[in-house]
Order: structure tokens, then C-alpha cells, then sequence
């Protein structure tokens, strides 16, 4: 029997103010690359895409065209293998490559992405105000700990 995965897509940003959204999410740092992503509400009317699109990033200051070129299609190569388990989760993804892309090993490159996407992609937590009190105050409105008289 088939894998229920195998026909999900991963799609891709293209427009400049996705790629700017998702640099106001969550990040991730590797020497090789960062991550930002934004999660998308269920209910976004802006993107008919559902599931996770990926943009890549590679900037000037990286190297001449063709080494920019190369760290794209090491990564286009490796984002499939990496983001199946996530395909299915709205986010805009950002991967911004470094150069230490051309040197690594491809099994290092597809387990940083895996990580950067468990990270980037986690659900926010609760609201300050949902979350309970980490200790109740004291009964005389003293503090605790050293005073300071």
C-alpha cells in the first residue's frame, strides 16, 4: 500500500511580502542555514495554497552566481526529504543559505532542515493571561528570599 504522504506538495513562496511575513515568525540557526517561518491561520483568504510552502534565500554577499545557484539546488533537493512529515502544516517557510551549504555532507543538510522545521513550525504557546501562576503570593505580602533591609 502506498504512503498517504507520497501525494502531499510542498509548495513555494514567491511574492516578496510572504517572505517578509515569515521573517516576523520563529527562527532557527545553523552554521549552515536559517529558518523563519509563520504559521498561516486555517482561515487565510490570501493563500489558496494549504499546507507548507518553502522559499529559499541566498544573498550576494555568498558568492559569485553560480555558488548561489548551487546552494539553491542543494536545497530544493533537500527540502522534499525533509518537510514530508511537515507538508501538511500551514506555515510560510524561509531558508536563508550560508555557504558552508557547498561543503556539507546532504545527510547533514536534510537533518538541519528536519530540525530548523520541527522548531519553526511548532505551534505557539498559550497566551501569558491563559497560563497558570507559577506559585501563589505569599499569605502577608511579604516576598521571599533574602531581604534587603
Amino acid at each position: 500500500m502506498r504512503d498517504a504522504r507520497a501525494h502531499v506538495t510542498i509548495g513555494r513562496l514567491t511574492k516578496r511580502p510572504d517572505f517578509v511575513a515569515a521573517a516576523s515568525g520563529r527562527r532557527f540557526h545553523t552554521e549552515r542555514m536559517t529558518v523563519q517561518a509563520r504559521l498561516r491561520p486555517p482561515t487565510d483568504s490570501s493563500s489558496s495554497a494549504l499546507g507548507l510552502r518553502i522559499g529559499l534565500t541566498v544573498t550576494k554577499r555568498v558568492g559569485h552566481a553560480t555558488e548561489r545557484n548551487r546552494i539553491k539546488r542543494r536545497l530544493r533537493a533537500a527540502v522534499p526529504l525533509a518537510g514530508l512529515d511537515y507538508a501538511t502544516i500551514n506555515a510560510d517557510v524561509v531558508i536563508i543559505g550560508r555557504r558552508e551549504i557547498l561543503t556539507a555532507d546532504y545527510d547533514v543538510l536534510i537533518d538541519d532542515l528536519r530540525r530548523a522545521l520541527r522548531v519553526v513550525t511548532k505551534p505557539k504557546s498559550a497566551h501569558i493571561s491563559d497560563r497558570p501562576l507559577p506559585s501563589s503570593p505569599h499569605p502577608k505580602g511579604e516576598r521571599r528570599g533574602h531581604s534587603h533591609a
